[in-house]
């Protein structure tokens, strides 16, 4: 699901940590030393688990925040872009703005479609 990302729990101590580092292949461990690693929410790591049991087909999907500026991929408005304004799970809510009129229309999307502009 996430090519060359591995999650461990947070090292115990300093050896540990210093063990893990020694790891052939290793390139960084996410944070800020030994003892402030990055921690991903158990909520995360507990939705990874289910979904890498589970028979279901996940595919990667563009890292998208609401705010965010974003482009149409596929389909009849390819190319457009606008600020995504609601991401919810397959439909999303695009805003498409003219500045020179200040004015807007909001148009639902496909998330599937859509990527970082």
């Amino acid at each position: 699901m996430f090519p060359g990302y591995l999650f461990l729990p947070p090292p115990r101590d300093k050896q540990e940590f210093i063990e893990v580092r020694k790891a052939h292949g290793l390139v960084a461990l996410l944070g800020q030393g030994w003892d402030r690693p990055a921690l991903v929410p158990s909520r995360d790591i507990e939705a990874i688990h289910r979904l890498s049991e589970s028979s279901q087909a996940a595919l990667p999907h563009p890292y998208l925040k609401e705010g965010t500026r974003a482009r149409i991929d596929r389909g009849p408005l390819v190319g457009l872009e606008g600020i995504l304004v609601r991401s919810d799970p397959g439909k999303g809510l695009m805003v498409l703005s003219v500045d020179l009129l200040q004015r807007s229309v909001a148009i639902e999307v496909d998330c599937t479609m859509v990527s970082a502009a």
